[in-house]
């Protein structure tokens, strides 16, 4: 009740915390979107008391963290939210003059490729960190562990059977597949590269083939960021969907007619990851941010209540979730990715368009 009724203050005092269908822009007082450079920006001090967080988290992931960071910090948060290769293009484009402090969503290898968009940050926490999960880079902090997974509406499946992404090449699948565009999702990026890593596993072009498959029975439906393909299965525009464990287990506790399934051929488990925007205006506050994602007290509370995967190695695993050697892993080859990603990118947009 403590946390509703923060949230509900927060709400009030005219937080805008807007859902992951999409890209989204924060306005201000006169209704404009914030753009470019004044001196009022400029004067902006590690003491404003306000955060600017673009984000792609779940929208019970961020009513369960963000009134706690704000009632524990008394800084005010203002979020924008939309997949993370949309918020990568943006920070990108505000390179100038940034508009956001953090960035908070994306797998290490979405966001490595662009290390020179953030700050080199350490936090104290990272001694209790989980070895696969430390900040290895100095700009990317790991705050979850997330396995790549299938959603599927359990009023829709009839007696069709899903273990793995082979059964998703059922004909009559076609069309009901969610899956978002692995440009501007990092999720969907990341089964491209779960995909190559199991079938096509050792000879690359036998998972392109099953790709040149899939893309087909997608029956020209590619969705616009990574929350929309779990959205879509649990309204039930979808039988199924590609995302990841965080995203299913959410809508599972939103009381929808879903359930996960690790696949048979095995799931790449990525850590989740914030990082602080260089230059960003709200400096001392994003470290503050990063220091809170990554405490004991809020990596338990996002445990116990949404059943996030702790990055820290004194948090137990949440209940109710399969646990992680009850389903085959896939090591991905972050090197691999970082030299191949934009190959793949455009191998994939040529097989969908063509």
């Amino acid at each position: 009740m403590k946390r509703i009724a923060a949230l509900l203050m927060a709400i009030c005092m005219g937080i805008a915390v807007v859902g992951c269908s999409g890209s989204t822009t924060k306005e201000n007082s006169s209704g404009k979107e914030s753009a470019g450079t004044t001196e009022e920006n400029k004067a902006e001090t590690k003491d404003s008391g306000k955060l600017v967080v673009y984000t792609a988290a779940a929208q019970d992931v961020l009513n369960a963290c963000i009134p706690e960071f704000e009632a524990k910090t008394g800084i005010k948060v203002e979020l924008v939210t939309a997949g993370t290769g949309e918020l990568l293009k943006r920070i990108e484009a505000e390179q100038a003059n940034p508009l956001g402090d953090i960035e908070w969503g994306g797998v290490v290898s979405v966001i490595a490729p662009k290390m020179e968009l953030f700050e080199p940050y350490l936090s104290p926490n990272e001694s209790a960190q989980l070895d696969s999960t430390k900040n290895t880079e100095g700009m990317i902090t790991r705050n979850n562990i997330i396995p790549m997974v299938l959603i599927v509406n359990t009023k829709l499946i009839g007696d069709i059977e899903i273990e793995g992404y082979e059964d998703l090449l059922d004909p009559r699948l076609k069309g009901k597949i969610a899956f978002a565009d692995p440009a501007k999702s990092s999720t969907s990026f990341s089964h491209m590269v779960n995909i190559l890593g199991t079938i096509g596993a050792g000879d690359e072009s036998q998972g392109w083939e099953y790709i040149e498959a899939f893309t087909k029975n997608l029956d020209g439906k590619l969705l616009a960021s990574s929350s929309a393909a779990p959205k879509g299965v649990a309204d039930g525009e979808y039988v199924v969907g590609l995302t990841h464990e965080e995203l299913a287990s959410s809508a599972i506790r939103d009381g929808s007619p879903v359930k996960i399934v690790y696949m048979k051929e095995g799931a790449m488990v990525s850590p989740g990851t914030v990082q602080i925007i260089k230059g960003a205006k709200n400096m001392e506050n994003a470290k503050k941010f990063v220091d809170f994602l990554t405490s004991k007290e809020l990596q338990t509370l996002t445990a116990s209540e949404l059943s996030m995967r702790a990055s820290r190695n004194d948090v137990p695993a949440p209940e109710g979730l399969a646990e992680i050697s009850a389903f085959k892993i896939v090591p991905e080859d972050i090197d691999k990715t970082l030299q191949n990603s934009q190959i793949w990118l455009d191998k994939f947009k040529d097989i969908f368009t063509s």
